[in-house]
Formats: structure tokens, sequence, C-alpha cells
């Protein structure tokens, strides 16, 4: 579920707390699948003695460099959360990968479903092949139009990561409603005015969900959770996701479910026709 803005805040949260410049002296893998591309043995023996350096973002990763030719990526996926605690506190049936630092601090990954993965590479391959950052210069509405160039619907199209960096069903939803698109449109046949609002519509729903820290849905140990253990308070602010039955902000129309692309879509039947 975490999404950019989720994984943004997880990412200063983990600056914050002064992880960057911390080393590294062990690290336990208790679901193997948990990393992925190498064995856990591997795995736990190339990151003893790494230093991390910046810690950063991209897309719905979450990157540690450790050195001009080593680099640690995490994704989060459905459920995953990461807990920054002391070593003597005690372990949870669902923390699978434990890095233990020089300070006596451990970085443990909690995940329900197991579905969240380490990637320790030499390089940013798996980076490459991702669309532009939605917040950064490089996106831009020549950009957009150029990516909705296609006879795809707009909100798988929105959700393909090698499209555009970063997004997820919550805030694809809402960007759709802000710009008063049907989430079935063929990308290529917006407008030039339509373009126009989705291009605003997209920064503002996710500079929405940073300022709230993020989007928290609820209260089981899949929802999302700060490093800190802190809810975000984005759902307060959402238009129209999981807000079904609930009166449209902008017209009062009662939103509606439906699936698109196989994915749960909310949309007002009167603002996005």
């Amino acid at each position: 579920m975490p999404e950019l803005p989720e994984v943004q805040t997880i990412v200063n949260d983990l600056i914050n707390a002064g992880l960057q410049g911390a080393a590294i002296t062990s690290a336990q893998v208790h679901w193997p699948r948990s990393v992925a591309g190498m064995s856990a043995a591997a795995f736990t023996r190339r990151l003893k003695g790494a230093v991390i350096g910046s810690i950063r973002r991209r897309a719905k990763y979450i990157v540690f460099d450790l050195g001009p030719d080593k680099v640690l990526l995490l994704h989060l996926r459905m459920s995953g959360r990461l807990r920054l605690t002391d070593s003597g506190t005690a372990a949870d049936r669902h923390e699978h990968v434990c890095i233990a630092f020089a300070d006596g601090r451990e970085l443990r990954l909690h995940d329900t479903r197991k579905f969240a993965r380490w990637h320790l590479a030499s390089d940013e391959k798996i980076l490459a092949a991702l669309g532009p950052e939605p917040l950064s210069a490089e996106f831009t509405p020549a950009r957009l139009r150029s990516m909705l160039a296609k006879k795809r619907m707009l909100k798988p199209l929105l959700l393909d990561q090698r499209v555009i960096a970063g997004l997820g069903n919550i805030y694809v939803d809402e960007a759709l409603w802000e710009a008063g698109l049907h989430p079935c449109r063929k990308a290529c046949t917006l407008s030039q005015g339509e373009l126009k609002k989705l291009f605003a519509a997209i920064p503002r729903v996710l500079k929405r969900g940073l300022r709230n820290m993020g989007t928290t849905l609820g209260t089981g140990e899949a929802n999302f959770l700060s490093v800190a253990g802190r809810r975000g308070d984005n759902r307060q602010q959402l238009r129209v996701f999981r807000r079904t039955g609930l009166p449209c902000p902008r017209c009062g129309a009662a939103i509606e479910r439906i699936i698109v692309g196989q994915r749960s879509t909310h949309i007002c039947p009167s603002c996005q026709q």
C-alpha cells in the first residue's frame, strides 16, 4: 500500500533518526523470500560492515546508498513497514528481516503478508526502468502528454511505474477526481485542457499526502505506520478513495466503487463521466 507520500515519510523518519552514517554489524533473515536476487546467507554476509551513506526515495523504493558499488533497496509492497528499535526489544512474529547497527539499534522489517522485498545490488538497474518522479523537474506537461499518447485506460497507465514513478491506487483515484476524469478514459483522447488539469492534480494530491505524513486507512496490522509508529493523517483529506456512498465534496453525488484493471477504484459518477 505505501505510495510516494508514505515512502517519503518513512525516508524522512530514517534520516531524522540519524541512520545516515550508521555502521551495519549484522543482519538476520527470518523469512528468506524477503530477500530478492540472492540467498539470505549472501545477503547477511554482504551487509556486514557496510555503512549507510544517504537514504532517499525512488518511486516506491527506499534506497540506502552503501558505497560506490553497493545499494540496498526496499520495496514495502502491500503491508511492509519499518521499525527502528533498541536491540533488546522483544521481536514480533511478523518481523522477517533485522539489520543491527553499531550504536545498538536495529532496523526491522515488519510484514504481515510477506510481500516486501529487499534487494542488495552493485548498481541501480532496478531503478533505471522507472518513469519520472511526479514532483521533480523531469515531470513536465510535454512529458505527460507524451506518456499519455497511448490507447490505454487512464488509471492502469498512471499506475504503471514505468510511466510515472510513485503513484498507487489512492493517489491515482484522488488525482483523477481532482481533474474530473474517468479512470476508464483512453489516455490518448484527453484534450489539452484535460491534460493541463491532470498535470496540476497529480502533484497537488501528492503534496497533500506529504503534508499529512501519508494515508493510514484503518487500524489493522497491514495499514501504514511511520517508522516512529505514527499514523498518517491524510485519510481525512481524501475526496473519493474509500468513500463509497458518501457525497462528492464537489457536487454532492454519491461516490461509487468500480473495478478498473482489476483494481478497486472510486469515482464521482457525476464529476467523472
